[in-house]
């Protein structure tokens, strides 16, 4: 149930009645007055522009014709200023929708005409721990496939590991002196470790940079032996990747591993197709595309390389073919990409070839969500104290012995098994709320005391504020599915305040979906735990003598808790029964 269309939709209608026009103004816009609170219809100046009207004029016609077409659903409309209209929505009306929406196990979503959506995030590198720097793409894409698929999209989740190129003909050829030398299948427990050795030993001994650049040459010839120590590598740092998913409560599992090689064979095709259209034309040996709308330091059209005077391929050509299959073999009508804002231009050249090339039809849209940087409290990229990178597992351990000392020092006689498990959801819950909190595209620093603090927009207050709701119907042993069949009654003013903020969830998830920002829900589920407290500060729940009254506020009080709790599983952080 979206409140802002069924709005828009009668302010539609009154225009059309009054001034005989059928487009819309888009500038015309219905919107929360506050940001969760009565709605404002503005940008009604530009209309009366249109149409040659005094502003406020129009706008109490509109007014007048909105009384007569939403009585049921306005409780008052009256002008603003220069030709604003706010709208005051009617207690009843909104006690009609709360009612509908608390019997409906999704809140009363609207159903969406499904869309197949492809989903690139997370894409580490094999042979290579996760570090802190994939955290961001990671759970900010997952949270919005989480959102697409509570509205009922149909999500591919494409993890595009980085796991070609000229590095595994060196990497292959270190796992084989390995393997000789302890006479064993040796498990990688330190994949850092091993890229490093593995890199000093291609850089100081000749004879094995030969052996491990022959490995290259038949690697992407296809031979077995190769083939498999390749898998065998992937494999083991896959393993390691699922277990930091695991723990972040991340959807990301095996089948969704789509890794450069898996666009490798389509390569030598795609270059011929592009020079056979005349989209890529030979220069200086190499293949190449060149871009007028991109030019070089001369003025001239720059130039984008798809396949070198060796050979090789290179990412432009790869991320080409992945939009090829992602349009033509899983039938994407729209593709995100979660990734370091720092690859637009180079995304952005791979699309416009791809479009060229009539791989991705106009109709298909591809959307580059810039990922901003993590940074330390020095504003530089978060790293160790000796300037290292810090591995992702070390962060989550960090975490959750920082919840402990935290739950601890609220309460020291907790259980060890109930500690380890509330440590271990709101540490990791605290890293995740934190990141996803701030807008994505922008840079942010990285503070402990402030996600962790039980003040202000984090996740320790947002589990403990949905603690608090469930703490009501656990103290009086009241089961909130026997509540349904009550109706919601509003009377306090912070009872309306509160229905109008739960109403408002599918605006809200309606936005993260479009935007591809997480932060927005977080914004909203902070208001809402707000709402929540007024409410419950403002009004007697238990105390109240009259059954319909007290279960209707016990409705309210239930219905925020399935809320926050849908609103937190869409960010992937997981909920527990008390603080």
């Amino acid at each position: 149930m979206n409140i802002q269309v069924i709005l828009t939709q009668h302010a539609q209608d009154a225009f059309k009645i009054l001034t005989g026009i059928d487009n819309w103004d888009p500038q015309v816009k219905v919107s929360a007055k506050a940001q969760f609170g009565d709605y404002q219809i503005n940008g009604i100046m530009s209309v009366a522009k249109k149409v040659g009207q005094n502003p406020r004029e129009l706008a109490s016609q509109l007014t007048e014709q909105l009384k007569l077409d939403a009585s049921e659903i306005l409780f008052n409309v009256e002008v603003a200023g220069p030709g604003f209209i706010n709208l005051t929505l009617s207690p009843n009306w909104l006690a009609s929708q709360l009612n509908i929406v608390a019997n409906d196990s999704k809140l009363g979503l609207t159903p969406v005409v499904p869309q197949t959506v492809v989903v690139d995030y997370s894409a580490p590198n094999v042979a290579k721990e996760m570090h802190v720097g994939h955290l961001r793409t990671t759970i900010i894409g997952d949270a919005v496939v989480r959102t697409l698929e509570l509205l009922g999209h149909n999500v591919i989740r494409a993890n595009h590991i980085g796991d070609w190129g000229t590095q595994f003909g060196m990497l292959i050829a270190y796992l084989e002196k390995m393997q000789n030398e302890h006479a064993t299948d040796m498990a990688l427990t330190d994949l850092e470790a091993f890229y490093r050795d593995a890199k000093k030993t291609y850089d100081e001994d000749e004879e094995f940079a030969l052996r491990a650049r022959g490995y290259v040459v038949k690697l992407q010839g296809g031979d077995e032996y190769c083939l498999t120590m390749w898998q065998k590598l992937v494999k083991l740092t896959m393993a390691q990747n699922f277990a930091a998913y695991e723990r972040l409560n991340v959807t990301l599992t095996e089948k969704d591993t789509m890794g450069e090689s898996l666009y490798n064979s389509m390569l030598p095709n795609i270059v011929a197709d592009l020079k056979a259209k005349g989209i890529a034309v030979e220069n200086e040996g190499a293949t190449v595309v060149f871009l007028s709308e991109y030019k070089n330091k001369n003025g001239d059209p720059m130039g984008v390389v798809v396949q070198k005077n060796d050979g090789g391929f290179l990412y432009t050509t790869t991320d080409i073919a992945s939009v090829k299959y992602r349009v033509e073999t899983l039938k994407a009508n729209r593709v995100l990409y979660y990734v370091d804002s720092r690859q637009n231009q180079h995304l952005t050249q791979a699309w416009m070839i791809a479009r060229m090339a009539g791989y991705a039809p106009e109709s298909v849209s591809l959307e580059h969500h810039q990922i901003g940087m993590m940074l330390g409290k020095d504003s530089k990229p978060f790293k160790t104290r000796s300037g290292g990178t810090i591995k992702l597992v070390d962060l989550l351990d960090e975490a959750k012995d920082r919840a402990k000392a935290l739950i601890l020092s609220k309460n020291d006689s907790i259980d060890e098994n109930e500690l380890d498990t509330l440590a271990e959801v709101v540490g990791i819950g605290a890293v995740k709320y934190a990141d996803l909190s701030k807008n994505r595209t922008t840079d942010y620093i990285f503070d402990w005391d402030n996600m962790l603090s039980f003040d202000g927009n984090t996740a320790p207050y947002m589990l403990y504020a949905n603690a608090r709701v469930q703490s009501i119907f656990k103290r009086f042993e009241i089961d909130p599915a026997t509540l349904n069949a009550s109706p919601i009654t509003l009377q306090a003013p912070e009872e309306i305040a509160l229905s109008i903020c739960l109403l408002q969830f599918e605006e809200v998830i309606t936005a993260v979906a479009r935007e591809g920002a997480p932060h927005i829900m977080c914004t909203y589920l902070y208001e809402l735990a707000g709402a929540f407290s007024r409410f419950y500060e403002a009004v007697s729940i238990m105390q109240t003598e009259e059954i319909e009254l007290r279960n209707s506020r016990l409705l309210l009080a239930s219905l925020t808790s399935k809320t926050l709790k849908t609103g937190l599983t869409t960010l992937g952080i997981k909920t527990v029964e008390r603080m």
